[in-house]
């Protein structure tokens, strides 16, 4: 499985540590991360390749970090199928997947420690879409509705 990640400054440490995990895990890694220390970088510079990458299915899952995960999140969330989930705890992980069918996962590097955030994408990754009712959900959140416009 090929899974896309990118990260500003704030997520450098974060971004090295998820790789080496994943990599020992046997995904496969497309990283679009900013790989500096000291510099700051903006975080849209580096989430847009992700998001692009998942949005035209060449990766299943993206993971995107920067330091509150709420830039990256609504950065990412601009692509027609994205749905990325801000994620700092197991549990939220855990319903991102069962019951938004999350392809993304935002990290924020400001509030997470980097242990934490591999028990968190390694949930992620473990953890299937429920389907059933939440797919009517999802199916609504892409829909624009007449009534709700204008």
């Amino acid at each position: 499985m090929l899974i896309a990640i990118g990260s500003d400054h704030t997520g450098v440490h974060c971004k090295y540590a998820i790789n080496n995990f994943l990599i020992k895990k046997g995904y496969d890694i497309k990283d679009f991360g900013f790989s500096e220390y000291g510099k700051k970088v903006d975080y849209p510079d580096f989430i847009h390749p992700v998001a692009g990458f998942v949005n035209k299915g060449k990766a299943e899952f993206g993971i995107i970090i920067c330091g509150s995960g709420n830039g990256a999140a609504m950065t990412a969330n601009k692509y027609e199928k994205i749905r990325a989930a801000l994620v700092w705890r197991k549990e939220i992980a855990i319903l991102a997947r069962k019951h938004n069918n999350a392809n993304i996962i935002s990290l924020p590097a400001r509030f997470v420690d980097k242990n934490e955030m591999i028990e968190i994408v390694e949930i992620f990754l473990k953890t299937n879409f429920e389907g059933g009712r939440h797919k009517i959900r999802i199916k609504k959140i892409s829909e624009i509705l007449s009534s709700s416009v204008g």
